[in-house]
């Protein structure tokens, strides 16, 4: 088959196009060469129903909601920008190794804020010049002994040609790190995965009334032979399921569990790209490091405190001595337990998500001691956790983000909320920041079931900040992980497509962003937990949002 080109249309290339292949294309709507704003998608009016099929009755919906159609939307502007290749023999897929980095227009001289660009010509293991794009590339520069990094934004030329444009922003040694993380071919694999259903993960509903117990197969799609118990909610358009128990009703359920399945939506072929040895390879360069000098500039532009008000840039700032510096505003470094302290009093701070955002309150907890655990006397999972300093009326609450939520054993379901709802219980005021996080639960689904909630989410923002506009919203998007197995299901290709469409929806709301994907691709954590370095810049960067 051959490979489907990408078209630009009229779109100039852009100064900050993120880092990755042409389906990248879907966030360079902000920032061009010339500032030109992209149009929005429009409405493609193509039902993606493989969600609807338990609906009441069971039939497919003629007329599509208006939810529907900004989904469908969304999910067909994407299928357009995904390679659609195919291939038969591995040999003629893109290959690390026979691939080349580059440096376009070397000079003697390099200066604090030049900008450089790295051309990437990619070959397949023939030796074979490659000529489409779509290979998930990202692209780091570093200095180890400055302990900075900064990310690489990627152009995707659609000729099997990248340029990555870099901003030099410190003085010193600079080294580059410009990695294939999957060819063009694996990644058209496993967009067709991601969509292709829902038996990655096997869901366990336990049902209970005192002393009896009853477990049923649960899940977004299940046999539709067998009486259900339907878990929706008619406004946002949520949906869940678990086969009816034998003896006991609906609302008899207490917990739920997940389990990974070894299903595989890809061929033995497609599999073989995703072994760790054809994951996340660097690419050869012609040359080896840079050194970047001052030259006299002025570097004393006073920049304002970072602000809520959704921007998006990539990359967006740099670490420098293991500290975030954003570009267009400036980020407080929160180190001691006095200064939380001082930000944080009078304050009720809403933490919701998965266990990058525990690794929040982990932070704060370690850091502020005065801040003290109240028992809320829940059983090991994922509970919702609370802690309280009442000499200075600083209340701060953890909750994850409700269904999809993995986890191995049984945890209570009659708590869980989705993040909407938790929003829409929160009265709001000029005391109260929330923030949140959601992503990587989400990357083993179909990705109609993360643009929904992003949707819903956004909705409910829009509510909590006409009711009280002085509340602090923040989001920490979704971060890069280890990438060391489960490619088909866990691969940062879906967290970047889910991170591209959650900037994408936020896009002009009065919220805050921390942008944990490009602090991870910038530090090259590679770790689905960041360490604690990166965690502190995130808090850092949240507390100086509402402080």
């Amino acid at each position: 088959m051959r490979p489907r080109r990408l078209s630009l249309g009229e779109m100039k290339y852009p100064t900050f196009l993120i880092l990755v292949p042409a389906f990248i294309i879907l966030i360079s709507f902000m920032y061009h060469r010339n500032l030109v704003k992209l149009p929005t998608f429009r409405y493609l009016h193509e039902n993606c129903t493989d969600h609807l099929k338990n609906i009441e009755n069971t039939v497919v919906k003629q007329n599509p909601t208006k939810m529907e159609l900004q989904i469908n939307e969304i999910l067909n502007k994407l299928d357009q920008l995904i390679p659609n290749v195919t291939f038969t023999h591995m040999n003629s897929t893109t290959s690390a190794k026979k691939s080349i980095a580059i440096l376009l227009n070397p000079k003697d001289k390099y200066c604090i804020g030049d900008n450089i660009t790295v051309q990437l010509d990619m070959y397949d293991y023939l030796g074979n010049r490659k000529k489409y794009g779509g290979d998930f590339l990202t692209a780091r520069i570093f200095s180890p002994e400055l302990k900075a990094g900064s990310s690489g934004a990627i152009e995707d030329l659609n000729n099997g040609s990248y340029l990555v444009h870099f901003t030099l922003f410190w003085e010193g040694r600079i080294q580059f790190s410009l990695l294939l993380n999957h060819p063009s071919e694996a990644v058209s694999a496993l967009w067709r995965a991601k969509n292709g259903g829902y038996k990655h993960v096997h869901h366990t509903g336990k049902f209970t009334n005192g002393t009896h117990e009853e477990q049923t197969e649960c899940g977004f799609q299940v046999e539709l032979s067998k009486e259900l118990c339907k878990y929706l909610d008619q406004r946002d358009e949520e949906f869940f399921y678990c086969i009816k128990p034998v003896h006991l009703p609906c609302e008899a359920f207490t917990e739920l569990t997940s389990q990974f399945t070894q299903y595989t939506y890809l061929t033995e072929l497609e599999n073989s790209l995703l072994i760790r040895s054809n994951v996340r390879l660097e690419i050869p360069k012609t040359f080896t490091s840079i050194d970047v000098g001052h030259c006299n500039k002025n570097d004393t532009l006073t920049k304002e405190k970072c602000t809520t008000g959704f921007k998006y840039h990539f990359p967006g700032g740099y670490f420098l001595q293991n500290t975030w510096n954003p570009l267009f505003c400036k980020m407080t470094p929160y180190k001691t337990m006095d200064e939380i302290n001082t930000c944080l009093k009078g304050k009720l701070l809403y933490l919701i998500g998965d266990s990058t955002m525990r690794q929040w309150m982990d932070y704060l907890m370690d850091t502020v001691k005065t801040l003290k655990y109240f028992n809320l006397y829940g059983g090991g999972g994922p509970v919702t956790r609370l802690a309280l300093d009442m000499d200075r009326n600083i209340k701060i609450q953890m909750k994850k983000h409700g269904n999809p939520y993995i986890v191995l054993s049984f945890y209570t379901f009659k708590e869980d909320a989705y993040i909407t709802k938790q929003i829409d219980a929160i009265a709001g005021n000029k005391y109260t920041a929330i923030a949140f996080t959601f992503g990587m639960h989400f990357r083993l689904f179909p990705l109609h079931i993360f643009i929904r909630r992003a949707l819903n989410i956004r909705k409910a923002i829009e509510r909590l900040l006409i009711r009280s506009p002085d509340t602090k919203v923040v989001i920490k998007t979704e971060n890069t992980s280890e990438m060391n197995k489960d490619y088909e299901k866990l691969s940062d290709f879906h967290g970047y497509i889910q991170y591209s469409v959650l900037n994408y929806i936020f896009q002009d709301l009065n919220v805050g962003v921390v942008n944990a994907w490009d602090m991870t691709v910038a530090y090259a954590s590679n770790n689905i937990h960041p360490p604690r370095e990166v965690i502190k810049n995130e808090v850092s960067m949240f507390l100086t949002y509402i402080c």
